[in-house]
């Protein structure tokens, strides 16, 4: 296996891996609002949110920026309730200039998350000559990986509201409302004060 397709193996299993279900609750999160036929905002959305989680990986992992692990992990669970607790006041998508706010919130929490999986990258590619193309092959991992999660929830969604006829804001809410009493539990466990 080439260094490429291991550091984007890693990339996927970064989202995939069910011990880090921190980002499969961003993503659920930011999908909630959206059925099937919305696919095309929810890949700009999960986009905008990997390109954020991309830059910062690589400012923390160059080292041009440093931020203390445990504010981190403590901001991660506060970014998914913020976003699931603006699905639960308005579980409706929204046009025009709120959709634009949702991207540009998506963006900057990803710089966020990007922070927190920097030190064990940067642990793994010290060993690297050339850092910039597992980076590039851990990123491209990880937006496949969320867009695996988005697959999994619009086919859920869509047999869901689709099919069996639940109703869209009802799914909506229950998505969201589980998403954020979730990070709230993981918000008081990772506190660091």
């Amino acid at each position: 296996m080439n260094s490429f397709e291991l550091y984007f193996r890693i990339g996927i299993q970064h989202i995939l891996d069910i011990q880090g279900y921190d980002h499969i609750l961003f993503v659920l999160a930011l999908c909630a609002l959206y059925i099937p036929r919305d696919w095309r905002k929810i890949v700009i959305l999960v986009t905008a949110f990997t390109i954020g989680h991309s830059l910062t990986l690589a400012l923390a992992t160059f080292k041009v920026i440093q931020v203390r692990t445990d504010i981190i992990e403590f901001l991660i669970p506060v970014t998914i309730a913020i976003t699931a607790f603006l699905t639960i006041l308005k579980p409706k998508p929204s046009t025009g200039k709120n959709i634009q706010l949702n991207y540009v919130l998506a963006l900057f929490f990803g710089l966020i998350h990007g922070l927190g999986f920097s030190n064990y990258l940067r642990e793994l590619l010290g060993k690297e000559a050339i850092i910039w193309k597992p980076l590039l092959a851990f990123n491209i991992g990880l937006e496949v990986g969320q867009l695996i999660v988005v697959a999994i929830f619009l086919t859920v969604t869509g047999i869901l509201v689709g099919i069996a006829g639940v109703n869209r804001r009802d799914w909506t809410l229950v998505i969201a409302s589980s998403v954020f009493g979730i990070a709230l539990t993981l918000m008081l466990g990772t506190k660091f004060w």
